[in-house]
């Protein structure tokens, strides 16, 4: 059986190395980081997806809504419901009316019910949509993996060196049959045109319950729960971004020069923005902390979120979508490699 070496000990590292473990191929998976999902699969908005916040990429909520219920399936312990989840379309603010969004998830093929914007402490809103989407547990996944993958790991070291020659890949030094970059474009080059976006979430304290709240569609702001039943996060399309870079090297850089006035000004304009859409959002939410992080995003108005996977010679390259789309990746990889080889793989 094949020997694989993993560049990223984030979900989609993860998950694809513990599924061919499963598969009885050999893995070993690599990351700079002490520990498995430091970096983006540790540091976001925790969401499980089904597809309702993209309504202009219907890839992605295809992607996503297929991966869902197989995420809770695979993964039962690693995620949690959430009582609340609401998709809201602004009167003014959005790119496309109420309607035309109920008629979009519809046709989706993903289940809601529609609810008073009152009710929920709301205002200038068209429509609300009640979601059943869930919150990513972070703590018990790294648990999970670190189980699994226990004997696959190395972590804390950085890949210098990847040489492909006589029907091998070389990671630092090291043999394998295939590699797999699951590094969003940091490591080796990826095939879609994308830009690399240093970004800023904010933590906030509150006694409001299981609950989140996404205005759709456009520039807008979203809530959403962590792990921690009162901990939630709050992001915006318009100020979350803090620059836009051709290499993942120059949006680190820019993002370890962030100071405390580039994040107070940016907390009182993404809570400026929530406010006129939950006019008591500071009267219910505490601030709390930042949280800085970088995004790979494809370049293009649609809002492009979903997996892509690409091969050079021996070399995968993952584009990594949402969470849910992990399964699209490994056997993505899966599929090229049995159209190489001529062998059959039993899929789990």
């Amino acid at each position: 059986m094949f020997r694989f070496g993993i560049i990223g000990a984030g979900w989609y590292g993860c998950h694809i190395a513990s599924s061919f473990k499963a598969l009885g191929f050999d893995v070993k998976v690599f990351d700079r980081k002490e520990s498995v999902l430091a970096l983006a699969s540790g540091n976001n908005q925790f969401r499980l997806h089904q597809g309702f916040h993209y309504a202009r990429s219907y890839r992605t909520r295809v992607q996503s809504r297929d991966g869902y219920m197989r995420f809770i399936e695979r993964y039962p312990t690693l995620s949690d419901p959430i009582t609340h989840n609401l998709y809201a379309v602004p009167n003014q603010d959005s790119l496309i009316d109420f309607l035309t969004y109920r008629l979009i998830m519809t046709s989706s093929g993903i289940e809601f019910s529609e609810v008073k914007a009152e009710q929920h402490g709301l205002t200038n809103c068209s429509g609300v949509l009640l979601t059943d989407e869930r919150v990513m547990r972070t703590d018990k996944a790294r648990e999970l993996f670190n189980l699994r993958l226990k004997d696959n790991l190395q972590l804390a070291t950085t890949i210098e060196n990847v040489d492909e020659r006589d029907g091998k890949v070389f990671l630092n030094g090291e043999a394998f049959d295939y590699v797999i970059d699951a590094t969003w474009g940091s490591l080796l080059p990826i095939d879609h045109p994308v830009f690399y976006e240093p970004t800023l979430l904010l933590y906030y304290r509150s006694k409001i319950g299981s609950y989140a709240l996404t205005m759709v569609d456009g520039n807008l702001c979203s809530i959403y729960p962590t792990e921690a039943a009162d901990i939630f996060t709050l992001s915006s399309v318009t100020h979350t971004p803090l620059g836009k870079y051709n290499t993942m090297a120059a949006a680190r850089h820019y993002l370890s020069q962030v100071d405390a006035s580039v994040i107070d000004s940016k907390r009182k304009l993404m809570e400026e923005q929530v406010k006129r859409y939950m006019p008591e959002f500071c009267e219910k939410f505490e601030y709390i902390a930042p949280q800085l992080s970088v995004k790979t995003k494809i370049i293009g108005a649609t809002d492009d979120r979903s997996c892509y996977v690409s091969k050079q010679g021996r070399k995968f390259v993952v584009m990594s979508g949402k969470i849910d789309t992990i399964f699209y990746a490994s056997e993505s990889i899966l599929s090229m490699i049995e159209a190489e080889n001529e062998i059959q793989v039993s899929r789990i």
